[in-house]
């Protein structure tokens, strides 16, 4: 891999101040890029394209990996686990039952997996199967009951800032809004529910789902977003472990750039130069 991507992750830290880390549920992570393992054409470019990334964080589907479903026979055991932490997930549950029962079985995967202290779950409650749309109620439903069972609970939402805010106060450790559907590589189409959810969220706001390329990803992470889950979009790439390096570089960049603050937009040009003093003008007269 190029290591100028894996330095990169250590750019927002200067020497005079802390590493920009990322936590979730206690656990710090230096890299605000997570990944996933669906859709890869194989095996080598699902590692080469995580390697390049550069990511801490690897989202697993549990019950794809438990029926062993086309694409996912082997998955558990494709990756080092004890350098990558598992974030399974709950995709194809229609029901808050079933998305608590998934959970509990990823849970168990990571402990199977050497990660004893794992109690992370994305969770995901989608009964709309054409367009991937998150079931807000059954989210919520799922969330309240996995939260007692102590699992470190990242719903998959719409950008929906109310139930954003519902789902932080019943405890759940980040909240995940979707920029767009799932895999439309559509972008950020939900910009000002997004900002409102950043500025009310006391726990990381995490983007997910509909990011395309990596302009897209900076722009996510310059609304204040605090990471990105990306995985249609670098594993149906063509050439993933460059994309993936791409996503890598545009999270730091948004991210640079959010802590900066940009310049305010004026609906007329500002002269970068002073207008006083130029050659050929007049001194003036007092």
């Amino acid at each position: 891999m190029n290591n100028s991507c894996a330095d990169a992750k250590f750019m927002v830290a200067t020497p005079d101040t802390p590493a920009d880390v990322l936590t979730i549920a206690g656990r710090s992570f230096r890299s605000r890029l997570m990944t996933g393992t669906g859709k890869y054409r194989t095996f080598e470019q699902m590692r080469a394209s995580i390697a390049a990334s550069g990511c801490e964080i690897v989202t697993v589907a549990v019950r794809r990996v438990q029926t062993n479903a086309p694409g996912h026979e082997g998955l558990a055991e494709a990756l080092d686990w004890q350098k990558i932490w598992m974030l399974p997930n709950t995709a194809g549950c229609a029901t808050a039952e079933e998305a608590i029962r998934v959970a509990r079985l990823g849970r168990e995967m990571a402990k199977l997996l050497g990660q004893e202290d794992n109690n992370f779950v994305k969770l995901e409650v989608i009964p709309d199967s054409r367009y991937l749309l998150p079931d807000p109620i059954g989210t919520l439903q799922a969330a309240e009951q996995l939260v007692k069972e102590g699992f470190a609970v990242l719903p998959y939402i719409n950008a929906d800032p109310l139930l954003a805010k519902r789902l932080e106060e019943v405890g759940c450790a980040t909240v995940m809004p979707l920029g767009s559907p799932i895999g439309s590589g559509q972008g950020i189409r939900n910009e000002a529910n997004i900002r409102i959810i950043v500025e009310n969220a006391k726990v990381p706001v995490v983007v997910d789902a509909g990011i395309g390329t990596a302009s897209e990803a900076a722009q996510a992470m310059e609304l204040g977003a605090d990471a990105l889950l990306i995985n249609t979009a670098i594993a149906q790439a063509e050439d993933p472990a460059r994309m993936a390096q791409a996503m890598a570089m545009a999270t730091i960049a948004g991210r640079l750039a959010f802590q900066a603050g940009r310049i305010p937009m004026r609906s007329a040009a500002i002269a970068s130069s002073p207008q006083t003093g130029l050659v050929g003008q007049s001194p003036t007269t007092v």
